[in-house]
């Protein structure tokens, strides 16, 4: 394979990333060990490691299975929190940004522009333009320009550019370029980059206890959830980044103080590409008295959201309910000529956003209120939390977190993630250019070799690999045409995926790209994967089944109209099956 062996997280791979964590004794400890395996966890694992320190990354369920695979997918500097004078995280988040796009990851992170409609010509326009003319400022200071500046859009040009906008409620609009990227695929390079620089990387691993020297955190006892063996990990320093979850693994810890963390949920809508009228790669943003809906093009797609509501259930149980996705279109009906309805939905996410609780607990403050800014803390001597934040300044926070865990016993490693590339982005470029050979070679139009290289970078050599060793891998999956049946062998030869739902909802996007949320695909899938995994019939059988009953038990969610009610739908259900 053309990239570095240690990187592929292959079934075997895996076997020795845990007995490389059982080596780490209180002897022999690992200098950094992380809890939670999201875009802040992969992040700080994929910092430390570069800095050449031994590192573990832990994660109780499947890579980016939590908040890391159900954003907006944006790499965006947050023009709302310009409203919240927040001056300092839109700056950071423009800086980050702009970085990803023209030098550690232009494989994963393209520039796209959103049209700002305005329903008060003179207001709208002076209010909405300056914010934008400040931020596009922030993103000019010392550095080249990522993006092209905004423009101004006459009634006229604004519906030659977005002609599904309501050209008789929208009095003209304002263009400006953001980025978008995928979330669970970003997520998933920065542990396989992370594991290019040998850190010791498992997911489906959880921790089930914190290891004590008196007051001082040692590293964790984790349970691997494969087979149900239970060992000790020892580490000089343990860091969390459990988001939703922080609270939760600090009680786990016996800590005394730590992070408050407050959970709000967001969830999107997809529809079909050819429904809403506009220009490539431009979408759209409004406000509304909640959050911001954006309506962003995704491939053949459309992704519309978001809301913003507190959620007190379990985390493991969010789902949308009937009332949020009526929320959705409504807000989206409010901009567009012609309507959209719930037969147009394809397909349907949610998240829960983890946002540092700055009041106190059974204060009536909304969610939205909160800033984004993260927060680094000792919960106790050995055990370091983070939590906070947006997607786009992961790198930021990486870099603080480790560094704050260092700080006494290691402070001379400095960062290098500012110039380090994440892994897929050296060659993209030069693979770009054959891209019509690729495609004249395979037969494949350029649209298929676009994504395949915005999903896969310069690793696409590796999955092209497969092609060319069994010439039926080349073509489509039959009930999800969009993806290779190539995509689907690689995400467990080399992509850490070790259940259906670990390629159906994470390694490909079908659980809401397709209006039969993958359960269609579930069984061709199940039999490419399933001699790598080591299954047999019944445990074929048992993946599906689970799929399957997940599926339903959202579907059956999304008729609810109350959080309780789709939490009760959702409660007990697991994507993946009990392998114990």
């Amino acid at each position: 394979m053309s990239e570095p062996q240690r990187s592929a997280l292959t079934p075997a791979a895996r076997d020795e990333h845990l007995a490389r964590l059982r080596a780490a004794t209180a002897q022999t400890p690992l200098d950094v060990l992380v809890v939670g395996g999201g875009v802040n966890g992969a992040g700080a694992a994929f910092d430390a490691a570069t800095r050449g320190l031994s590192v573990g990354l832990v994660e109780t369920r499947d890579w980016a299975s939590g908040t890391s695979s159900r954003s907006s997918k944006l790499m965006h500097g947050g023009l709302r929190y310009l409203q919240m004078l927040d001056f300092k995280l839109v700056a950071e988040a423009l800086r980050e940004r702009d970085l990803l796009i023209q030098h550690t990851a232009p494989h994963l992170v393209k520039p796209i522009s959103f049209v700002f409609p305005f329903f008060r010509k003179v207001i709208d326009r002076g209010f909405i333009g300056s914010g934008v003319m400040l931020y596009d400022a922030m993103q000019s200071v010392g550095r080249k320009r990522a993006v092209p500046f905004h423009r101004h859009l006459l009634h006229g040009k604004m519906l030659e550019v977005f002609p599904a906008l309501d050209g008789e409620k929208a009095v003209g609009a304002l263009e400006y370029y953001d980025a978008q990227m995928d979330d669970a695929r970003f997520v998933l390079m920065l542990v396989r980059s992370a594991a290019q620089h040998d850190a010791a990387v498992a997911n489906y691993t959880t921790v089930v206890d914190y290891l004590h020297e008196g007051p001082r955190v040692i590293g964790v006892r984790v349970r691997d959830e494969e087979s149900g063996e239970e060992f000790d990990v020892h580490a000089r320093e343990t860091i969390l980044a459990g988001g939703v979850w922080t609270q939760e693994q600090q009680e786990l810890a016996g800590a005394d103080a730590g992070l408050e963390v407050l959970a709000s949920k967001g969830i999107h809508i997809t529809v079909a590409r050819e429904r809403i009228p506009a220009a490539p790669d431009t979408g759209i943003i409004t406000q509304t008295e909640k959050s911001v809906l954006f309506i962003i093009p995704w491939d053949e797609y459309w992704v519309i959201g978001t809301t913003d509501t507190p959620w007190t259930q379990d985390p493991r149980d969010v789902g949308a309910t009937s009332d949020d996705i009526d929320y959705v279109l409504e807000h989206a009906n409010a901009v567009l000529a012609d309507d959209l309805s719930r037969d147009d939905v394809i397909g349907v996410y949610s998240g829960l956003r983890p946002l540092l609780q700055p009041v106190k607990k059974g204060s009536d403050k909304g969610s939205t209120k909160v800033s984004r800014e993260h927060t680094v803390m000792e919960v106790e001597p050995g055990l370091t939390a983070i939590a906070g934040g947006k997607y786009t300044t992961y790198r930021v926070m990486a870099e603080d977190v480790v560094d704050f865990a260092l700080k006494d016993s290691q402070p001379g490693r400095p960062s290098l993630t500012r110039t380090v590339p994440v892994i897929g982005a050296q060659g993209y470029e030069a693979l770009k250019r054959d891209k019509h050979e690729i495609a004249r070679r395979h037969g494949w139009d350029e649209t298929r070799v676009d994504r395949l290289l915005f999903r896969y970078g310069a690793l696409l050599t590796d999955v092209l690999a497969l092609a060319d060793e069994d010439d039926s891998l080349a073509n489509p999956l039959e009930h999800a045409p969009r993806y290779l049946r190539a995509e689907a062998l690689y995400a467990v030869r080399a992509e850490g995926a070790r259940h259906l739902a670990d390629v159906l909802e994470r390694r490909t996007r079908l659980d809401y790209e397709t209006r039969d949320r993958g359960v269609a695909a579930a069984e061709e899938v199940a039999a490419l994967v399933g001699p790598e995994l080591g299954w047999d019939e019944a445990t074929r059988e048992r993946e599906v089944a689970a799929y399957r009953e997940y599926i339903a038990a959202r579907l059956e969610g999304e008729t609810t109209h109350s959080d309780e009610q789709v939490a009760a739908r959702l409660d007990g259900i697991a994507e993946v099956p009990r392998t114990r």
